[in-house]
């Protein structure tokens, strides 16, 4: 991934919400699935990690970017973008560019 594509998938990441938690109990089979299934529906997913979970968001980013063969976006402090396109390009919703 390019830096202009980075740019522009935070852009885009910008205007949305935070659509899954990871709490205390950090990187669990369950929340892999739960960020999984959203990357198929949506290519781009912002994350938000609660205040009680002790791990380090850049560490929980690079596992569930590796398990669910997604890209990291950005993290910053609390929050976490991930990225996987469409297989399909028929279905992709998000345009990179070149």
């Amino acid at each position: 991934m390019t830096s202009k594509q980075r740019a522009y998938l935070k852009g885009i990441a910008m205007t949305q919400e935070a659509i899954l938690q990871i709490g205390k109990s950090s990187v669990t089979p369950e929340v892999t699935a739960a960020v999984s299934e959203a990357l198929e529906a949506r290519e781009l997913v912002k994350l938000s990690v609660l205040k009680n979970c002790t791990d380090d968001g850049r560490s929980m980013a690079d596992v569930l970017a590796e398990r669910t063969h997604s890209q990291v976006v950005q993290v910053i402090g609390r929050k976490i973008v991930l990225y996987k396109p469409a297989k399909d390009e028929k279905k992709r919703k998000i345009v990179l560019p070149k």
